[in-house]
Order: C-alpha cells, then structure tokens, then sequence
C-alpha cells in the first residue's frame, strides 16, 4: 500500500471522502488542491499539514496565503500549481476534479510517471486515446475510483481479457427513472438535485438525472478495458448494491456488491492489489428485501444515446458530448434551460459538429471549446 498520497479536488465530495479514507489508513497527504473553497481547504491543511496547496482561483489562493501564514504548507495557484502537485514526491496521485480541467493534469502526472487514481471521467472521456497511449509508453497504472469502473477493475482480477463477453454497467437511474418526457418538462433544479443513492457534487448529481453520467461512462469503460461499446450494457438497478458485472463468453457473471459509499473505491484504489478494513459498514442481507434490474431509457434520456452516437462516431466527438452538456449542465443549474434541453443540446453538438481525430492536447482542447461555443450561441433558441 501506497504511503503518501496527493489530490486534486481535495474539497469535493470525492476528495473529501479521499481524506476520511487516508485518516483510516493514516496516509501522509503531501498536497491538496481546491478550486475555491478556501476554508474547507485551510482546515485540510491545518489537519493533514502538505507540503503543498493549490488555489486554481488565483485572487482566492493569495487569500489562502494570508490565512495560512503561520503554517509552512507553500500556496500556488492555476494550472502550473497543478502541475506541480502531478510532479510531487507522491507515491500516488488521486484527480478528483470536476470537468475538463482535469484532462492536462493527468497527462502531466502520466509524464512524470506518477501513478494515477482518477475520479474525474473527462479524463479519458475527452482525451482517451491520448491518455491511454501515455498510460503505456510511461509504465504507469490507472486506477479507476468510479464505482462502476473500480467495480469492473476488481471484477476482471478474477479473469483474463480474452473471457471477457460483455460488461454491464449499473446506474441507479437517478431521480426521475421511469419517466416520460412529458413529465420530465418541468422538472426544477431542486428535483433534479435529489439523487435516491449517492452523496455527490451539484455537476455530477445533474449528470445522474439526465444519464449524461452513465454516457460518460460507457465512453470511460470503453478506454479504460479497451470494450468495444457495443459490448457495454446499462443495467438500471435502483438500489445500487450492485456496482456493476461482467459477463464472460460461457455466459457466467461475476458482480462487485457493497454499500453505494464512495469510501470503498477510493479506499481500493489507494490498497490496490491488497485489501484492508473500511469505514464503510457491510451489508445487512437480513434487511435487504431486494434488488432489481431495468434496460435503460436512451429515448427519454437522450444524453445516455448521444453519448453511445459520440463514441461510435469516435475521433473528438466524445470530447463534444462532454464540453456541450458540461455548458448545458451549468445553464440548467443557472436556470436558464430547462432540464429537457439539456439533452437536446448535447445531441445537437454531437450530430451538427464536424470535428477530426486527436493527435494532441490541444485538438481536444479546441473540440471542447467549440462545443461550448455551440451551446453558448444555441440554448436560447431552445
């Protein structure tokens, strides 16, 4: 087991609970980064005492500076503070970060040969094959946090590729499993933000209702266990006990079952390949009356069939369905569209968009930025 950790996205619900974990295991924390949470972040580094402390804000980070002059934690500020944290002296690097700007810090802590735990899917949902190919030509491992991906991952240890049929993907299926789009036409950012299972931030919680969350993924699994998508199923399973299965070619399944606590995965992540006790308290089968199973809705829930439409489409087009619904997704919480008009647009950038293949970082970058762009000039006409 690793015994120095550092993260990206420290104040996050994922970074958060990344810290209840490293108390457990008593991990030194050799930096942590926030985006603007100063407070939270001053008290992490009152408790944990890193080296290091990235504001991506840069006012907020001289502000950090002035309130943690007493300490000897360095402050640093913006992407080239990130980029320091990805060359620290870290045993293992966990990027928590919410959208984009997590893509540049994990392909600069790949270089730097850090081992990676990731929770911030436009990793490899925008930058995939980029990704990838560092992730070989550097040696380094790739550690999934999801937990559907760590579920995969712990899954396929009991097997070897060439078994592999299909993977099936479980999503709770948010809020709003079951309903029409009539009925979805009115539904407010509140409802939207009541997620049955999981505690997450605003951003995913919105991407769970829409399914644009269970997209991202089916286009992550597919990099990551290098799957054809088509031999990626979604399974709505309400309880969320089941963090997803694998099926292999004689028709055997195995599954990955346990509390829906984010602590498990992190917590593999951080031991991986050994296993240790966990805050996370076992399942009581004495209460647990049942668990069940539903195909998904990509009719009603177009992110989930734009997002399948962007990786057979392949080239930039998963990082388009990304950067439109990470604009749509902020308009919707802004409460400027409506939940509906997240999909469409999201559908509209991926079918309209003519984009090419990545060769580097910044065709990524400039796929994002016309996806945003897209959305910025066309959500009002909705």
């Amino acid at each position: 087991m690793v015994q120095t950790l550092s993260i990206l996205g420290s104040t996050g619900s994922i970074g958060t609970q990344t810290l209840d974990v490293a108390r457990k295991l008593n991990l030194k924390i050799t930096a942590l980064s926030a985006h603007s949470s100063i407070d939270l972040l001053e008290d992490q580094i009152r408790e944990f005492k890193p080296a290091l402390a990235v504001v991506f804000d840069e006012k907020r980070a001289e502000e950090l500076k002035v309130n943690i002059a007493d300490t000897d934690t360095k402050v640093l500020s913006g992407m080239d503070g990130l980029f320091e944290i990805c060359h620290d002296d870290s045993e293992l690097l966990l990027n928590s970060v919410v959208g984009m700007v997590g893509l540049a810090p994990t392909l600069e802590a790949i270089k730097a040969k850090k081992n990676i735990a990731f929770a911030n899917k436009e990793t490899l949902v925008a930058g995939g094959e980029l990704v990838m190919d560092a992730v070989k030509d550097k040696g380094v491992k790739l550690l999934p946090v999801d937990s559907e991906h760590s579920a995969i991952f712990q899954c396929l240890q009991a097997s070897p590729h060439k078994a592999l049929k299909k993977i099936l993907l479980t999503a709770s299926g948010g809020p709003f499993f079951g309903k029409t789009t009539e009925q979805l036409r009115d539904v407010t950012v509140e409802q939207a933000l009541n997620h049955p299972n999981w505690d997450m931030g605003a951003k995913i919680t919105i991407d769970s209702a829409t399914m644009m969350n269970k997209g991202l993924e089916i286009i992550e699994a597919a990099w990551l266990f290098d799957t054809d998508p088509d031999d990626i199923e979604v399974v709505v399973h309400r309880e969320s006990i089941i963090h997803s299965m694998i099926e292999f070619i004689d028709h055997s399944i195995l599954a990955q079952l346990g509390m829906p606590d984010m602590r498990i995965p992190i917590q593999y992540a951080i031991t991986y390949p050994e296993r240790y006790p966990s805050l996370v308290p076992e399942i009581d089968w004495k209460t647990l009356s049942q668990m069940t199973f539903y195909s998904a809705d990509d009719k009603t829930f177009k992110c989930l069939a734009a997002c399948k439409r962007a990786m057979k489409k392949g080239g930039l087009y998963p990082a388009v369905a990304n950067g439109a619904n990470e604009v749509a997704n902020r308009l919707f919480r802004d409460r400027k569209i409506s939940f509906l008009a997240i999909g469409e647009l999201v559908s509209a950038a991926v079918d309209e968009l003519n984009v090419g293949k990545a060769s580097c970082l910044d065709d990524v970058l400039e796929a994002d930025a016309m996806a945003r762009e897209f959305v910025n000039e066309n959500y009002h006409k909705l």
